[in-house]
């Protein structure tokens, strides 16, 4: 049996993306344990001589908490509506085997070709009339439309999968449609969910149009817009600005980390037929 040769140019590529990713990771980390005077004059890749958490309690006095249960909210509720939504959407259009069925996925499919930019005006003309501007129900509804399309589009294709003879005994055995969602739907398509979950999920807490158009009050502010107004606080402490960074990148690495195992799988499923 041939031995497979190992590929040396892959593994150099490999290493070459780990510095590339690693290095930015590390000055921004580094950066915010530095004080505000050593700064400039240090070596930007040095370890600090007196690393000090300082920068991150001048954030965290600054109203973060406050952004961070906000960001956590429009998150949270963008993701749930969102699955919940597509996942009944996929399980009509796989399971429904009609013309309108075929069409409802098609509408889907269109949707991923509209451009969120092109359609910003139209949502704030509607946000306003409904009077939900500067809320945080303004960022989650147009956030939820947008995330849908392609939640519904990997669900669909993941529930494909899924052997029509479960269903088909479930039926037998005299389940309904609810049943069947519940008990064998749900267990099934979990890889799909958290990967719809974490996709939608990372969107949402970095998005920024939304927040910037259609909210303008501190009170409402989401992190994206937090650190941009950060930059203007903190003119000149850039190792606060990176502790806010920091500190706002930690929930979405704890989310990835949780859920990164069925990205790939749901992401993929399907689409190989």
């Amino acid at each position: 049996m041939a031995r497979s040769r190992p590929n040396v140019l892959g593994g150099l590529a490999g290493f070459a993306w780990l510095f590339v990713v690693l290095v930015p990771v590390y000055y921004i980390v580094v950066t915010s344990l530095r004080g505000q005077s050593g700064f400039f004059g240090a070596n930007p890749l040095s370890l600090p001589a007196d690393p000090t958490f300082e920068n991150y309690r001048l954030v965290l006095d600054n109203g973060f908490l406050r952004y961070l249960i906000n960001s956590a909210v429009v998150t949270a509720g963008t993701v749930v509506i969102t699955v919940a939504v597509s996942l009944l959407a996929a399980y009509f259009i796989v399971r429904g085997r009609t013309r309108f069925s075929a069409t409802t996925y098609k509408i889907f499919l269109l949707g991923l070709a509209i451009p969120l930019q092109a359609t910003i005006i139209p949502i704030y003309y509607l946000i306003t009339r409904a009077h939900l501007y500067d809320t945080l129900l303004a960022i989650v509804l147009p956030s939820v439309a947008f995330a849908i399309p392609l939640s519904v589009v990997v669900l669909a294709n993941f529930l494909r999968d899924v052997p029509n003879e479960l269903f088909e005994s479930m039926r037998v055995d005299g389940a309904g449609h609810g049943r069947m969602l519940v008990s064998l739907v749900l267990p099934m398509v979990k890889p799909a969910m958290v990967t719809v979950a974490v996709y939608d999920g990372l969107n949402v807490w970095n998005g920024f149009l939304f927040p910037l158009i259609l909210t303008q009050s501190a009170d409402q502010r989401v992190l994206p817009m937090a650190l941009w107004a950060f930059q203007g606080q903190f003119r000149v402490n850039i190792p606060a600005v990176l502790a806010a960074v920091v500190l706002s990148t930690l929930p979405v690495l704890a989310l990835y980390i949780l859920g990164r195992r069925y990205l790939v799988t749901g992401l993929t499923a399907g689409f190989g037929k």
